[in-house]
């Protein structure tokens, strides 16, 4: 598989992650996720494995997040291969609570990804976002 090739797996699986999100569809969420795969939010808690991550986006996607939009997730700023079966993606993105196609003031992040490839399949196996905030203040 070239880089060419193998980037736009990479991305492909972004995509899904960002479709999925707003269809607000918990379990093609959670298959992106390989099984022992670390999910850190933007406050730090990690649901570790997969089936964390499927369940407690089930309970925001029925709760607080119902009907959020993820954007600007969709070009990652950089993808760098480890190795040809270890991707690392680091992505300027947001969301919006309301649905926007636009960020929410406050909820700009910058997400990290690495990527494993498992069985001819690129999986999220470490996800970590940050918000995105000024140091200065």
């Amino acid at each position: 598989m070239t880089t060419t090739t193998a980037e736009a797996d990479v991305r492909a699986v972004l995509d899904r992650l960002i479709q999925a999100w707003n269809d607000g569809d918990a379990t093609a969420y959670g298959r992106l996720f390989t099984e022992d795969a670390d999910y850190v939010t933007f406050f730090g808690l990690n649901m570790p494995g997969r089936t964390q991550i499927e369940s407690g986006h089930r309970a925001l996607f029925e709760g607080p997040l119902k009907g959020s939009k993820l954007t600007g997730l969709g070009t990652p700023a950089k993808v760098r291969f480890i190795r040809p079966d270890v991707a690392v993606a680091v992505v300027a993105g947001g969301s919006s609570v309301t649905g926007a196609d636009t960020t929410d003031e406050g909820r700009e992040s910058t997400v990290s990804f690495v990527l494993v490839r498992e069985d001819g399949e690129w999986l999220i196996t470490a996800f970590q976002n940050t918000r995105v905030s000024d140091p200065r203040r």
